[in-house]
């Protein structure tokens, strides 16, 4: 009995961290804490598809662990207010309940996310050198530098530990709204020891440092003062810093300021009304009006600045925009670098901006963009201030980590002391020791195509990756419910597959062969199975033989 209770006494003095999404990839950011029946859960983002991802709209954490212990989460404390850190939000409260703390930019974005999904949820203000207390954890938050306005860094006191979580930063001396990283608080925390820090990894293999924001001001100032051309600046619509100084240098220039896309004027809109924008009185008009102002009085401020087909810029590229034509003579900025993935879609816009007639900057020829990541140097100071006991390397691709944990090592940090996880892994915390458990808990990827949220897996990506590389063929014949003998047909619809009129031929050999199939068919043992299967594989041969194909093939029998 008395082993039993100091096994129970044990395993409640366990801390586990488990992070659902954001290791070995970019996006969906999302951290489980827990302490017996307790959970804290750090951010909830998404990430977006990659290109074997047909059709699918975004892709989410798997919350069926949450889900399952839905009981013991007592809260969720936002970092900042990026889609990798706060997309999924709206699809976690549609299965269970959870107050989040954040500061006011990325609640306001969550707000303005849980108002389009018609949700309701319980969210907490909170803002920098804040303590609050979530269950067992007392959460200190610390501002960071980073490329959006509000983003905090996390001191969370738990009964194993000190547990340090950087969130995204980088380390500008001269941020645009002249509010550094408080370093002296840092240094006090470290000093009075850190049992694990969780830190981001993302520019962990570049050398050197992030250059600052200002960097991009003075390069936006140059381009705006030699020019007397419209001039239209794409970049994220998240990057509040970024937008203010691009406000600023057209205020300083006496142009008017008009903004195009849903995600930037909402975020605009939600700046400005908590006051992260400055916008001189008469510099910002409505886009309707942009038409009646001279072109060398004019910046645009648009979305777009990935190369998404249906973001403004792409749609201004395609003259498909109702209210901004390119034409000769413009000038336009795509203040952003391509995120690994983007760069074809980037270089398509690109390529139809000059085309156009329009004068194009962007990363390959100008620095307008700075990330909004620590490099090399930036991590070694917050090892260096943080000097924590072990190290849990997050925020990026497998390389990524790997990378850090080198960087630490490099600082003198032993290899036993690093722990680089996969997603759905538990490290367990002890005062005296950490432990990579054996169990794993569920952490896949959860595909979202419309309002369909997981129903789309990895056999229907696989059938629209068949259907997008060779086809679809459907056999169409009507069978007697009786004698089960072909009354009608077969008959055969293409689509994707070849242009019917040039290849008539092929297609009577192809009906030709499912006939015979169907006709020489057992009539008594003719099920629907039976009959489907023998068609279908007959017709993967023939046409294979005949193509080097392999479409999809869909019989389709009706009875009569």
């Amino acid at each position: 009995m008395k082993t039993e209770k100091n096994t129970r006494k044990a395993a409640k003095e366990q801390l586990k961290i488990i992070p659902i999404g954001g290791l070995h990839e970019i996006g969906k950011n999302m951290t489980v804490l827990e302490y017996g029946n307790d959970i804290l859960i750090i951010d909830c983002g998404l990430s977006f598809p990659n290109d074997e991802m047909y059709g699918i709209d975004i892709v989410i954490p798997d919350f069926s662990y949450l889900i399952k212990n839905a009981h013991k989460v007592r809260g969720m404390i936002i970092t900042h207010g990026h889609e990798d850190h706060i997309g999924a939000v709206p699809y976690l409260l549609q299965r269970i309940k959870v107050p989040i703390y954040g500061t006011r930019l990325p609640l306001g974005l969550i707000q303005n996310k849980l108002d389009e999904h018609g949700l309701k949820g319980d969210l907490r203000t909170i803002k920098a050198g804040d303590r609050i207390k979530i269950g067992p954890f007392a959460v200190e938050t610390i501002r960071v530098t980073h490329s959006i306005a509000d983003a905090i860094c996390l001191s969370i006191t738990t009964p194993a530990g000190v547990i340090f979580h950087t969130g995204d930063f980088k380390i500008d001396y001269t941020p645009v709204d002249g509010e550094p990283i408080d370093f002296g608080r840092l240094a006090e925390i470290g000093r009075k020891g850190v049992l694990l820090m969780m830190c981001e990894s993302t520019n962990a293999g570049r050398p050197g440092y992030t250059a600052s924001e200002k960097n991009v001001g003075e390069a936006l100032q140059n381009i705006f003062r030699g020019s007397k051309a419209r001039i239209i600046v794409a970049t994220f619509s998240s990057n509040v810093h970024r937008i203010q100084k691009i406000i600023d240098n057209a205020a300083m220039f006496h142009r008017k300021v008009a903004v195009s896309g849903r995600s930037m004027v909402n975020v605009i809109s939600l700046a400005i009304e908590l006051g992260y924008l400055k916008i001189p009185k008469g510099v910002l008009i409505d886009i309707n009006e942009a038409k009646n102002i001279p072109d060398k009085e004019l910046v645009i401020i648009t979305t777009g600045s990935q190369g998404e087909p249906m973001s403004a810029l792409a749609r201004m590229a395609n003259s498909d925009h109702k209210s901004v034509q390119i034409k000769k003579g413009d000038l336009v900025v795509l203040s952003s670098t391509p995120v690994p993935g983007n760069e074809k879609m980037v270089a398509n816009v690109v390529n139809k901006l000059f085309e156009k007639g329009a004068e194009v900057f962007y990363s390959d020829i100008t620095d307008i963009h700075v990330s909004g990541h620590a490099c090399r140097e930036e991590l070694k100071l917050m090892h260096t201030l943080i000097r924590p006991k072990y190290l849990m390397p997050v925020h990026g691709e497998y390389r990524h980590l790997k990378q850090h944990a080198d960087l630490a090592m490099e600082l003198g940090r032993k290899k036993e002391d690093i722990f680089i996880l996969a997603n759905g892994d538990t490290l367990t915390l002890t005062k005296d020791g950490a432990v990579k458990a054996e169990d794993q808990v569920p952490a896949g990827d959860v595909m979202v195509d419309g309002l369909g949220v997981g129903d789309v897996g990895n056999i229907v990506l696989r059938d629209r990756k068949l259907l997008s590389e060779s086809g679809l063929i459907i056999v169409v014949a009507s069978i007697d419910q009786v004698t089960r003998e072909v009354v009608s047909g077969p008959d055969i619809i293409s689509r994707g597959f070849v242009y019917v009129r040039e290849n008539e031929d092929l297609i009577e050999q192809a009906t030709e062969v499912a006939a015979e199939i169907l006709f020489n068919t057992d009539p008594g043992s003719k099920d629907w199975n039976t009959m489907k299967n023998a068609v279908r594989d007959g017709l993967r041969r023939f046409i294979y033989d005949k193509t080097q194909r392999n479409p999809v093939i869909l019989p389709i029998f009706m009875e009569v």
